[in-house]
Parts: C-alpha cells; structure tokens; sequence
C-alpha cells in the first residue's frame, strides 16, 4: 500500500513503509542487529492487526477480529502505566490427511497492539471479552477532577 496516496508523507510512515518492505531474508541477514530484526517483526505485527477504537462517555473500548482464538492464545496487558498491550499467536491448523490448502491468506503467527492510553484511562478497571470472534478491551475512564473550591485566607491586623 502506497501511503503517499492516504497523505501519510512523514519521515516516520517513510521509515516504517521501508522497514515493512525489508524480505524476511533481509531481516535474518547479519548485518541487521537483533534489536532491528526484533523491531521489523513487531512492526509487521502490528501493523497486520487492524483495530476500532471508540471513545464512550465513561470508557474507552477497543475492538480487534480474533476468529477461532481461545482465551489463552491472547494476551492483555498493561505496561508503563499508560500504554494497552494486546498480543497473542494465531496458529496454523493441522492439515488433515487427504485435504491440503490451495490458498491461504489469512495470517498466522504473532499479532501485537500497543495503544497509547490517554491520562483519563483507569488504567486499574481494564475488561476483556472474546465474543464471536471479536475481541473487546474495555477501560475504564477516571472521574472528572472536582474543582478546587478557593481557599480564603484571614487577614489578621497587627
């Protein structure tokens, strides 16, 4: 996909563009370091995983497809106070005997997310729920910060 075209011209989308390009040869070649192989195969993780999000009035819920996952091959976490981590494997399905695919287009291996929480998040009351296939993290928003009343100090005469 050509992200010229959506107007994501930006020195970052070029450098992700061009790390998404790099051939899993390229990935495993020894002049890449493992800290850049790790980084290209998180990147094209990520980038594979499409997400809604939507912002509610007392939460924030994020949607992700995960057809025919089981509660243990996905994983929600909190890190750093503030950042959603949804990761897991989508593993392939044993061909059975006399049956072999012709294509295959969906994706296996890992997937990942990471999300940016904003400073409203509860990031202590966070749900997760798989159903039909659909995945929903919900978190919860932090109350409205009650006004500071203004303090009167007494002037005293001396």
């Amino acid at each position: 996909m050509d992200l010229r075209v959506m107007g994501l011209e930006s020195p970052l989308f070029h450098t992700l563009r061009h790390m998404m390009d790099l051939s899993d040869d390229a990935a495993g070649d020894k002049t890449y370091n493992a800290s850049t192989r790790s980084y290209v195969r998180d990147a094209k993780a990520m980038a594979a995983t499409p997400a809604d999000v939507k912002e509610c009035s007392n939460s924030y819920v994020f949607e992700i497809d995960m057809p025919r996952l089981k509660s243990g091959d996905i994983k929600v976490q909190v890190e750093d106070d503030n950042v959603l981590l949804i990761s897991g494997e989508r593993k392939r399905e044993e061909e059975k005997e006399g049956a072999k695919y012709v294509r295959m287009e969906r994706r296996v291996g890992k997937f990942m997310r990471k999300f940016v929480l904003p400073e409203n998040a509860n990031t202590d009351a966070v749900s997760a729920v798989c159903q039909d296939g659909v995945l929903s993290v919900t978190v919860q928003k932090l109350p409205p910060p009650q006004p500071k009343k203004p303090k009167t100090i007494e002037v005293k005469v001396a």
